[in-house]
């Protein structure tokens, strides 16, 4: 897989992004029921994610795992666990979990997917992606999220894996790692992305 890394700052150790999600994107008319459609390129990693979370093609779980493997692992460092980014959109397979746990075979790592939780949102509260700004983004996701601190039953202080599909304003992956950094058995977070 043809990747571009990027690295990603934020309130986490060290991150990185696979590559670019979409590469060029044209405005190509309405369809039948009046919505604009495009003429899009993806990047590879942005191709396949999309494949996975929008078609529900599960054989592009493998390769991204590879990719992140083969890419972005060697400059973290060690880390002990993999933790998937809990999803926004609720499906019977979700495509985060799917990468991670992959992901945590080809490393040999534990895969902590019930760690990291996350509440649905108020009724009536706006989406995030409609609030303005990235600090109210990180406002609204910060009591979203919360920890089942019973599914790590080993003492220790351990690194952690943080990995999620997308990389946009970073509010998500900041309040995310905000809720992480509480928990004594967590040590560095380290993020991983599919694409930006």
């Amino acid at each position: 897989m043809d990747v571009s890394l990027r690295e990603l700052h934020g309130n986490w150790d060290r991150g990185f992004a696979l590559h670019k999600h979409v590469l060029n994107s044209v405005a190509i008319g309405n369809n039948q029921f009046g919505h604009m459609q495009f003429d899009t390129t993806r990047s590879e990693p942005g191709e396949a994610l999309y494949q996975l979370k929008y078609k529900g093609e599960f054989n592009h779980v493998e390769p991204l795992a590879l990719a992140i493997r083969d890419h972005i692992v060697p400059l973290l460092g060690k880390f002990a666990m993999v933790i998937p980014m809990p999803a926004t959109k609720q499906r019977t397979r979700q495509p985060v979990h799917e990468v991670t746990k992959k992901l945590s075979e080809l490393t040999g790592t534990f895969y902590a997917g019930g760690l990291l939780l996350k509440n649905p949102p108020e009724p009536g509260a706006p989406e995030i992606k409609n609030l303005g700004t990235k600090e109210e983004k990180v406002a609204a996701l910060a009591e979203r999220f919360y920890l089942n601190e019973a599914s790590i039953t080993n003492n220790g202080n351990w690194g952690a894996l943080l990995v999620d599909d997308k990389y946009d304003t970073g509010a998500s992956l900041e309040a995310a790692c905000s809720t992480l950094r509480t928990y004594a058995k967590i040590g560095q977070i380290l993020v991983a992305t599919c694409t930006w």
